[in-house]
């Protein structure tokens, strides 16, 4: 029975294999074609449900803080350093003295703006991050819910090989006591209807345990009419959608702003560095006895960096700098492997589906209502009618979830060619840009 279960599983592989083999280069996926602009977009249920999903995350919710946080410290790094300061005096003695003096610290070395680009730099590094996890909480999303559909279609065709069995245990009744089967054979259909309801209960924990991963990402609960279907049609293949450029995926974007920000880090530092003057203007009046003088000063003073020079500050930064460009270098590389894999999956799984779907082994009903023709009739065994009937049933199983996985594989594709979000939101996926 092992053997005959391995039977769709090693079909599956041999299409992978062959698909993997005719899989585009990684070289070529990677560099943008010369094809027009096409929409391919996700059905329209999907597309409710993932802004649903969107809009009810709390780590969706906490990332839109965050950039609204980022976007507040960029206006408050755009803003002048130093604000004037103030200065009453009075003197009663001798000499009665009244002055009012102002100052101000004067950003001559360009602080201002470094740190105005530091922050312009982290408002879009964290941009970046918001749209990435987006694209993460809808990539993990549409994973669970494809399992959960592959889950609710497996317990269905399990509910139907429960109901054959109680029909074949009925009939099979029935056919021992006209003596048309034997005692043994009686037996061996009462033992089939048991391994389906053991069988049928583990589908239906492991549809419970897919809503359950669902309900977790989603935080809404939903019953199979809240749940989109699996469409019938397999997902297009990878050649109609090109991927984007690397410096527009979204890691490689955040990774390089943050590159950016450290870069302004280090001009910042440098900047500290310099002293900045400070210019002091007094003025007011001098009574001694009688005579009474108007009297007006100007002061700069500069601080002397003596004690601390801040060069500490500065080696920190390039070493945060030389980090933030490997970090780029580590993320186009991870960016171009994950591309190649998932291409070369992708075209293998859906081969693979494709394949399945045209070939008998997807003619399921069409069997069972067969093989119960032929085992009323007398043609075959009850024991030669149970081994095809389980057969069919798990060559049904396995190619469904083979189609599940092709629909994950193309998410992954999607994903790691940085047009997930088009797919969600139906933009033209133009190939030349």
């Amino acid at each position: 029975m092992a053997v005959l279960r391995l039977v769709p599983v090693g079909a599956a592989c041999l299409l992978s294999a062959l698909a993997l083999h005719a899989a585009p280069r990684p070289d070529q996926s990677l560099s943008p074609s010369s094809t027009t602009a096409v929409a391919i977009t996700a059905p329209g249920a999907l597309q409710v449900a993932i802004r649903r999903v969107w809009d009810a995350s709390p780590q969706v919710q906490a990332a839109r803080a965050e950039l609204d946080a980022a976007r507040a410290r960029a206006q408050a790094a755009a803003q002048p350093l130093y604000n004037p300061s103030l200065d009453l005096a009075a003197e009663n003695a001798d000499v009665d003295r009244r002055t009012a003096g102002v100052s101000l610290a004067l950003d001559l070395s360009g602080k201002r703006r470094a740190r105005a680009s530091q922050g312009a730099a982290e408002l879009h590094a964290s941009e970046a991050g918001y749209a990435l996890l987006r694209r993460d909480i809808a990539t993990r999303w549409l994973t669970a819910w494809s399992t959960a559909s592959l889950a609710e279609r497996q317990a269905e065709l399990g509910r139907q090989r429960l109901a054959l069995m109680q029909r074949f245990d009925t009939l099979a009744a029935q056919r021992l006591k006209v003596g048309d089967i034997s005692s043994p054979e009686r037996d061996l259909a009462g033992l089939a209807l048991g391994e389906a309801q053991v069988q049928q209960a583990t589908l239906e924990g492991n549809e419970a345990a897919a809503r359950a991963a669902l309900l977790a990402i989603s935080g809404q609960a939903s019953g199979s009419a809240d749940l989109p279907p699996l469409p019938k049609a397999l997902p297009p293949d990878a050649a109609s959608i090109a991927p984007r450029p690397l410096d527009e995926l979204p890691q490689l974007t955040q990774a390089r702003a943050e590159l950016a920000s450290a870069e302004a880090g280090v001009k910042v530092a440098r900047r500290a560095r310099i002293p900045d003057p400070t210019l002091s203007l007094t003025g007011g009046q001098v009574r001694s006895g009688p005579r009474t003088d108007q009297v007006i000063g100007l002061a700069v003073s500069i601080p002397l960096p003596v004690l601390n020079t801040g060069r500490a500050e500065v080696l920190a930064a390039n070493a945060e700098a030389d980090a933030a460009s490997a970090n780029v270098r580590a993320q186009e590389q991870t960016a171009r492997a994950a591309l190649q894999e998932a291409q070369a999956r992708y075209s293998a799984l859906r081969s693979a589906a494709g394949a399945f779907r045209h070939g008998r082994a997807a003619a399921f009903e069409d069997r069972t209502t067969l093989l119960e023709k032929l085992w009323r009739a007398g043609e075959i065994s009850t024991s030669d009618y149970l081994v095809q009937l389980k057969q069919s049933l798990d060559t049904a199983l396995s190619g469904q979830e083979l189609e599940s996985q092709a629909w994950q594989a193309w998410f992954d594709y999607l994903t790691a060619a940085g047009r997930l979000a088009d797919w969600i939101d139906g933009r033209p996926q133009d190939a030349s840009r």
